[in-house]
């Protein structure tokens, strides 16, 4: 069966979704989101969630109370795209044919990108705040655990989300500190990158928490290998390929993250890209090759994080670039890079970093974000949810 719409978005995330609204309130009428899942997340608060701080029920609603008015929603997954023919193939067989074709398909957890990690999770003390069900395991873990190692690790390569695996490290470090135990605590963060984050300003007041705690981070490394019977690690050094071995009593781990893998495969794909993103202008979010394609969100290979702060600048200029391009006139606008991180370094307190495609600081603010703030940490556990489900996902903000 072949399905026909004026523009298909591939995705019902929070990309998808304010796209759609935001397409709906430019006076397109004809518009179709593939999306397989009866449940819609607000995967932000899940650091939270693991920290003790939130709980993970209101993070979920389902899928059918963010679909706009009037918008199709197909329930099935896509499985390819046929540029050249504008189809988008499905798991169940149909094709939807599309004239416009806005691709948010996020970004793909590739738990099994570490050997032993899938054997694991959810046992012996092992969590991860990037699922739904595991996400109240890790507090759990954190509370159960009183003295030994506790490990927090990041792969190599895009993330969503990058300071995640930073943030949980603080709040569990700080949850320690408060209970006592934190003298008793081997603390280490597995870190890919050089440094403690891309914005000196930010990395400065980050390098200060991690000491403040006694957190020793390994730099350039990455976890490939996990015994969890055993309790033991491997880490690899990225530069020299140097391994070694290290036990640990809890660990909270980032799972290797990647385009799906129908976008790696399809003729979307950037060619430059290792982990498959597909290929957009970083400005325009239009497809370099395909004019009547654009992307935005996780799935694409634009150099900003990866996080729904990014998506909520991106829509309106796909969308302002879209309806240009239906009436043949060039882009209107351009996407600067903007990524807001809320970086909980403890309970209460934030930094909150903001910045564009240059690593420019963009505050939303009028006051010292590169500080530990109360204030920035109330926007993040209780401002930008309803920012999120009231005003983001219908178009508005």
């Amino acid at each position: 069966m072949t399905a026909t719409h004026d523009v298909v978005i591939i995705g019902g995330g929070a990309a998808g979704i304010t796209t759609a609204a935001r397409l709906k309130r430019a006076g397109i009428t004809d518009i179709a989101v593939i999306e397989p899942s009866e449940t819609h997340y607000y995967q932000p608060m899940w650091t939270l969630v693991g920290g003790g701080e939130a709980s993970i029920a209101p993070t979920a609603r389902p899928q059918s109370s963010v679909i706009p008015k009037g918008v199709t929603w197909i329930k099935a997954a896509a499985t390819g795209v046929d540029p050249e023919a504008n189809t988008v193939s499905l798991d169940n067989g149909d094709e939807v044919h599309y004239s416009w074709l806005v691709v948010a398909a996020g970004i793909q957890l590739n738990w099994d990108g570490v050997p032993g990690l899938v054997d694991t999770l959810g046992r012996n003390r092992v969590s991860s705040n990037y699922s739904y069900d595991l996400a109240p395991q890790t507090w759990e873990a954190i509370k159960s655990t009183t003295s030994g190692t506790a490990v927090f690790t990041q792969p190599n390569g895009p993330i969503k989300c990058a300071g995640a695996p930073q943030k949980i490290a603080y709040l569990a470090a700080d949850h320690w500190q408060r209970t006592g135990v934190l003298k008793d605590m081997d603390i280490h963060l597995i870190l890919p990158t050089p440094g403690m984050f891309g914005v000196p300003e930010f990395a400065a007041g980050l390098t200060k928490v991690a000491e403040r705690y006694g957190i020793n981070v390994h730099f350039e490394s990455h976890m490939t290998a996990v015994d969890g019977d055993a309790h033991t690690l491997q880490i690899t050094k990225i530069p020299t390929g140097e391994v070694e071995s290290m036990h640990f009593d809890m660990m909270h781990v980032t799972p290797p993250q990647s385009a799906p893998d129908w976008i790696k495969a399809s003729p979307l794909a950037d060619p430059n890209s290792p982990f498959g993103y597909m290929e957009v202008d970083k400005f325009t979010l239009q497809h370099t090759r395909f004019p009547n394609i654009f992307g935005l969100g996780d799935c694409t290979n634009t150099p900003n994080s990866k996080t729904a702060a990014a998506v909520r600048k991106q829509s309106p200029v796909l969308v302002a670039n879209l309806v240009a391009a239906r009436k043949a006139q060039a882009a209107t606008k351009s996407y600067n890079g903007y990524a807001s991180c809320p970086l909980i370094t403890a309970k209460g307190k934030c930094i909150m970093a903001e910045f564009d495609y240059d690593l420019n600081r963009t505050p939303t603010f009028p006051m010292d974000m590169t500080k530990e703030r109360w204030d920035m940490y109330q926007v993040k556990k209780n401002g930008l949810p309803i920012l999120y489900w009231n005003f983001m996902l219908k178009g508005v903000a």
